[in-house]
């Protein structure tokens, strides 16, 4: 059989909601689409780790380091289910890895923003993780067998995570006026680049049309980016705080919020390594990563142990 006939027959299984399994035929572009965008998913679980884990000692009360201390260590969990799901297409950890490290790899751009407050813990946790769940709600039924299984249990703990998040700000909002100008100004500052996190236009993502075809992602980034703001902005308003956008309104014919134009110069710009905190990131990772060696060398060597026995 050709490869235009296997083509056909991959995408009648494609159309039909199957899920596609790693010993599955599958063409070689669906196999690198999904390795770029879940490697990247993985990449960004575990840098995103590093604004959280550097407020754990500094958390205003015991519970809070608990809950946050639980957090970061999801997000570890949801990096190894990831890297997991990647390598059954045949690519090691190893290998992602070492693209992440050599900038061959992205993660999601809104971790090169620094986290200069405990709200923005808050922040993160409602705007970042809530933006994560509204895209990767959808992901649970992507066409990928093991994506979609990772992504059941990782939405049921970034529920939590946007939860933690909101329960922070409206803490903050509802406490002292100090308090709450600490709570604006981390919304300030993290508004427009989660709204980034859904990716360009879906225009200009040259990406987005064999990745709806595969039924990798279920919808386009601007739906997913507004139901984000319609369901962010009743919360905003629910405990006083004001979304930074001046040309934000509501919009009765498409009952749906029309909102200012994003700013995609900076978007581009962190994505190509000029944010904030680009290097800082990725220079923790690799120093993490080679200070780790030995225990990742002493659990191979328990392993290969173990198996001879």
């Amino acid at each position: 059989m050709g490869a235009e006939e296997l083509d056909v027959l991959f995408q009648e299984r494609i159309d039909a909601n199957d899920k596609i399994e790693p010993r599955d035929s599958m063409p070689e572009e669906y196999r690198s689409h999904l390795i770029r965008q879940m490697s990247q998913h993985a990449h960004s679980e575990v840098i995103g780790m590093q604004p959280e884990g550097n407020w754990i000692t500094r958390a205003p009360s015991l519970r809070a380091k608990k809950i946050l201390l639980a957090k970061v260590q999801d997000e570890a969990g949801h990096g190894l289910y990831l890297y997991s799901a990647t390598e059954t297409l045949g690519i090691s950890r190893e290998e992602l890895i070492a693209k992440l490290h050599q900038g061959k790899a992205k993660y999601a751009s809104i971790f090169n923003y620094p986290a200069l407050t405990w709200a923005d813990m808050g922040a993160i946790g409602w705007l970042v993780d809530g933006a994560a769940i509204t895209n990767q709600v959808s992901l649970q039924r992507t066409s990928y067998g093991p994506y979609s299984r990772a992504m059941v249990k990782i939405c049921k703990e970034e529920s939590f995570h946007q939860r933690q998040g909101y329960e922070i700000m409206a803490s903050m909002a509802n406490g002292t006026p100090a308090q709450k100008e600490m709570a604006q100004d981390a919304l300030n500052r993290f508004w427009w680049p989660s709204l980034m996190m859904f990716g360009p236009h879906d225009s200009d993502s040259p990406r987005t049309g064999n990745a709806m075809k595969w039924k990798i992602k279920r919808e386009y980034n601007d739906v997913l980016r507004k139901k984000f703001i319609d369901k962010t902005v009743s919360q905003a308003n629910l405990i006083g705080l004001t979304i930074p956008d001046k040309d934000l309104k509501w919009n009765e014919a498409e009952n749906s919020y029309d909102f200012g134009a994003i700013d995609w110069d900076e978007f581009w710009s962190v994505v190509k390594g000029g944010g904030p905190c680009n290097v800082k990131r990725l220079n923790h990772h690799k120093k993490a990563h080679k200070d780790g060696a030995w225990v990742r060398k002493a659990a191979a060597a328990y392993a290969k142990k173990q198996a001879t026995k």
